[in-house]
């Protein structure tokens, strides 16, 4: 019988963003505290003659036009770091549960996901930080969710900081369904030179607490995408306004946004309310990991 092999591809969210400045090759120097979700993409894996992708959940067909999936991309890379560790052929199935082009990882998530459900199928038992460097290679966000745990991150995305005690969090997610293009909204950022995370100003082992603290920070990407596309600043404000919601951001470059919520059943309450108001939007309820 033929072995298959799981693995789940978290969405990542920026609990804060703050573009700190700009690198001669163009990539954006970045402060950030990410956290991981248990609402998730899920790749499974059997062997197969050639590497082969297909496609499935609510936004799999939203990738269906691409010519070169990061999934693929993730797979060959390791095939060219690890030749002859693998199957002579992979059957990737992509279960697109999250939205594209929402920053919360979406691709760099899939592409981090393949990497580690290499690393278990080729038996090399590679800690992470031996697939660091292929991961920046794939992307900047891919470190972070090869990672896929609440980290502080720091450079491009390259330095990661992990938090293990961060507590648990109850977060909805909502986006207006229409993608946002990083690329778009870094060039309407004005200011690539912002004043940075100050780390230390929190005990992060208590949610008061970090609540406290992420009110002095930013995501400063959201006025940008504000700009590009409305909705999101709709969206924030009527999240924000919801009984027990502790904070309403912007993650990454957008379009989805947060609300931070106390408890699980307040957070799955507030869901239901919002997409009452937002009929169209993608809602969701999660905790972090």
């Amino acid at each position: 019988m033929n072995a298959e092999w799981r693995e789940p591809a978290p969405a990542k969210i920026n609990l804060a963003l703050h573009i700190v400045g700009q690198r001669s090759n163009g990539y954006h120097e970045l402060e950030s505290l990410c956290v991981f979700t248990e609402l998730c993409d899920e790749l499974t894996a059997t062997s197969a003659d050639v590497d082969e992708l297909g496609l499935t959940g609510p936004f799999g067909a939203a990738l269906k036009g691409e010519r070169s999936n990061i999934v693929l991309k993730a797979l060959a890379l390791f095939r060219c770091e690890f030749p002859d560790t693998l199957p002579a052929g992979l059957k990737i199935e992509l279960d697109k549960a999250l939205p594209v082009a929402a920053g919360i990882g979406g691709g760099s998530a899939d592409a981090a996901a393949m990497l580690r459900l290499a690393n278990r199928i080729s038996g090399l038992n590679l800690e992470l930080k031996d697939m660091m460097g292929m991961a920046l290679e794939l992307g900047a966000d891919v470190p972070m969710c090869l990672l896929s745990r609440t980290a502080f991150v720091d450079g491009v995305g390259e330095n990661l900081d992990p938090m293990p005690d961060f507590p648990k969090l109850h977060l909805v997610l909502a986006n207006p369904g229409k993608p946002v293009s990083t690329a778009d909204i870094f060039r309407k950022l004005t200011e690539k030179q912002n004043p940075p995370l100050h780390r230390d100003a929190a005990d992060y082992r208590h949610i008061t607490a970090i609540t406290m603290w992420l009110e002095g920070t930013r995501n400063d990407l959201q006025k940008p995408a504000i700009q590009f596309l409305p909705e999101i600043g709709e969206m924030l404000m009527e999240l924000g306004e919801q009984k027990g919601c502790l904070l309403s951001r912007m993650s990454g470059s957008g379009a989805t946004i947060f609300g931070m919520f106390g408890t699980a059943g307040e957070a799955m309450l507030a869901a239901q309310t919002f997409r009452k108001s937002w009929p169209h939007a993608w809602v969701a309820q999660s905790a972090t990991l």
